[in-house]
Parts: C-alpha cells; sequence; structure tokens
C-alpha cells in the first residue's frame, strides 16, 4: 500500500517537530521518505522554515535544529588555518578530541568575497562521516579554492578546551598566527 504524502504547511510543521525531537542530525533524504515527497521538496520546506527564523542548518551529516542550552556556558572563538586537504582529517580530530565542536569553515574567496559552509563536528565518528561524504561525494573542500588557508569557528564549553585545541594546531604546524 503506497503511503500517502503530507502536504505543504502540515509537512513543515512535521518536519520542524522531527527535527526539534532528534538528538541527531537527520538527512533530507530520510525527511522526503517520512513524508513520501522528493528530496527536492524537502529543501524547499527547510528554505520556508528558515525564512520564518527557525534556527536549522544544513550539515554534511544532515539537517539540525539549534537547541538553546541554558545549562552551560559555550565559549566560542575563530582560528585561522592552513594545511593540504590530506591533513583535513588530522585537523578536525584534533579538534574534537580537546572536546571542540568545528561549527563551520570559511574561507574569502576572489569573486564572492567571504564563503561559510557548516561542518559541524564534535567528535571522530562526525569526522569521519564528514570525510566519507566528501570522498562519496567527490566534492572539493572549500579551503582548496585558497591554497589552504580558511577560518574555523569552534565552541567549547571551556576556555580551557579551546586553548588546548589550538596548542595542539599550533603543534602540527597548522594554526595560522597573528
Amino acid at each position: 500500500m503506497e503511503q500517502k504524502k503530507i502536504l505543504g504547511e502540515e509537512r513543515r510543521k512535521f518536519i520542524l517537530q522531527l527535527l526539534k525531537e532528534s538528538s541527531t542530525p537527520i538527512t533530507g533524504s530520510d525527511l522526503a521518505e517520512q513524508t513520501n515527497v522528493s528530496r527536492q521538496v524537502i529543501v524547499g520546506d527547510i528554505t520556508l522554515l528558515k525564512a520564518k527564523n527557525e534556527p536549522i542548518i544544513a550539515t554534511s551529516q544532515g539537517y539540525i535544529y539549534l537547541k538553546q542550552s541554558t545549562s552551560m556556558p559555550v565559549f566560542e572563538r575563530t582560528i585561522a588555518c592552513r594545511h593540504t586537504p590530506k591533513d583535513t582529517e588530522k585537523e578536525l580530530n584534533l579538534l574534537v578530541d580537546h572536546g571542540v565542536l568545528v561549527k563551520d569553515v570559511k574561507i574569502e574567496h576572489a569573486v564572492y568575497g567571504d564563503l561559510t559552509a557548516s561542518i559541524m563536528v564534535s567528535n571522530r565518528q562526525e569526522v569521519k562521516q564528514f570525510l566519507k561524504r566528501l570522498e562519496t561525494t567527490q566534492a572539493s573542500l572549500l579551503s582548496e579554492l585558497t591554497g589552504g588557508f580558511h577560518l574555523h569557528t569552534i565552541s567549547a564549553t571551556t576556555e580551557q578546551a579551546l586553548n588546548k585545541a589550538e596548542s595542539a594546531l599550533k603543534a602540527e604546524g597548522i594554526l595560522l598566527e597573528s
């Protein structure tokens, strides 16, 4: 028996509920399957939800609803890095091994200006999934457009975690210093 499509606003409410209740990212394909529509319809739905100021971000693992946490303070900073594509795994693992969330990557493009892409990895399993997705899609890293130069927004529950992560990157020659 064929599953019935969930239409319009009802579907967007359902998607929002799923994202809010999930502790892990949900792919567009999974949302499409659950609502019996195409992945492209889901992309449109997510765009409409974002336009209504719903804090949804797209990551390499899927969509995430950003929940406001009041339990622990979050410390955040932007770091400048440079490395070859083969050192991407080392860089990300060094950061997550110190309890750091790598939120995004930013580059300065000659034509488009600042470009930012969400990464949202906080452990080695998520790093592995991110790298696998790069490999299977044969996508390029943004940093390949800038000779390896890029920025990351990183966050952690303590400043010490951020400091230790930066020290580890510095020791590997990845962190750019001012």
